[in-house]
């Protein structure tokens, strides 16, 4: 029983770890994929400086908006794919029968390219009139099948915040990205959304470089560029790989919470692992004695409780990797959305740790057992 109990203790230490680890681990790799999807040669400009005003709030209110006619002045730069404009809000979208309020994105005609997503059936925003295009828009997926069902919607009228628009385009189906479905929302052009929005300038400009590109080229020319034209710095530039390298820092972080949660766990494990082998050896002092009247040399019995240590940590380490892992799998069936990853290194490292907590825990128990006097032991009964 006192056996079982040490590798108990060591095995729900084990497992606990084992299981808030892969819960970390597969956040991170679920959020950073998320995050990447739509390629790394992202860059992202927003109105206002963070230096100047703390957080990117500028771009609600700025000396110099970005403009569309910012956006064409970027577009000729050498090394850029294709630009995006974009304007958010929110709206109620309505045919004759039905409406929905629902994300209104506007952007340009470049916006499938930036970031690689296509219509499903239809075209998406053509090329315009930048100052005044044709009202035209493209549903998402849900909106599609909320506001018209199994009906063909390509050629209908509806109305978006008001204003009638002609749906030229359905959008495939993306899903939730961070928290953001893209398929509830609908796509106009960035001068309509303007005026439908009454904003004067753009809340950002998305820029798709050559992947062969130097980034830091591409950037050079995007400041120089906007600098002439707003006569200072009043903008920020944030890279992909720079909102990638700051998310990454945050979820490290998080994953590192939730490792020393598990932490504390091993750590108790290894208090009872320290208790159980000092009982033991309280409760075997004239068994030690008989050992060492046979003959029997301290490091024998130094080794003799080492490795029982060792031996019940290593077990119970086994068993918790076992639980850990069982645990990790039912999460992961039971609730599909919450993503799990245990990575083998770890399984590893995790079963080196149980062995070095059975060896430190067992060496202050297992010195005390090697120094005992052989006469005095046996007098213990």
């Amino acid at each position: 029983m006192r056996s079982f109990l040490t590798a108990l203790g060591i095995s729900i230490g084990i497992a606990a770890v084992v299981l808030l680890t892969s819960i970390g681990e597969g956040l991170h790799l679920y959020v950073m994929n998320e995050f990447s999807q739509f390629g790394t040669n992202i860059i992202k400009i927003q109105p206002g400086t963070t230096t100047t005003h703390g957080s990117n709030i500028a771009s609600l209110s700025s000396v110099r908006p970005l403009s569309l006619d910012d956006a064409k002045a970027l577009e000729k730069l050498p090394g850029i794919v294709a630009v995006d404009p974009v304007i958010q809000g929110n709206a109620e979208v309505e045919t004759n029968q039905r409406q929905r309020r629902t994300t209104v994105y506007g952007v340009g005609p470049k916006f499938p390219i930036v970031f690689d997503i296509n219509p499903s059936g239809g075209s998406f925003l053509p090329k315009d009139n930048q100052v005044s295009p044709r009202p035209y828009v493209v549903l998402g997926a849900k909106v599609r099948d909320e506001l018209f069902g199994d009906q063909n919607p390509l050629g209908k009228r509806v109305r978006v915040g008001g204003q009638r628009f002609r749906v030229v385009g359905v959008m495939e189906s993306k899903g939730q990205i961070l928290g953001v479905d893209l398929d509830d929302a609908v796509y106009i052009s960035t001068a309509r959304a303007m005026d439908l929005f009454n904003r004067q300038g753009l809340m950002e400009i998305n820029i798709k470089y050559r992947e062969s590109a130097s980034v830091d080229e591409v950037m050079a020319s995007l400041k120089r560029t906007l600098i002439a034209k707003h006569g200072n710095e009043d903008f920020t530039i944030v890279t992909q790989e720079q909102m990638l390298e700051v998310l990454s820092s945050v979820l490290n972080i998080l994953t590192f919470a939730v490792d020393a949660l598990g932490g504390i766990s091993l750590f108790v494990g290894a208090i009872g692992v320290f208790t159980i082998m000092t009982i033991a050896v309280n409760e075997r002092v004239s068994e030690i004695g008989l050992l060492r009247a046979l003959g029997a040399k301290k490091s024998q019995i130094l080794f003799v409780f080492l490795g029982e240590a060792m031996v019940l940590a290593s077990i119970g380490g086994f068993a918790g990797l076992i639980i850990g892992a069982g645990g990790t799998h039912i999460l992961g069936l039971l609730f599909t959305a919450l993503p799990v990853h245990t990575p083998w290194t770890f399984v590893v490292i995790a079963e080196a740790i149980a062995i070095l907590i059975g060896l430190v825990a067992g060496v202050l128990p297992a010195s005390r057992a090697a120094k005992l006097d052989p006469v005095d032991a046996l007098r213990t009964e």
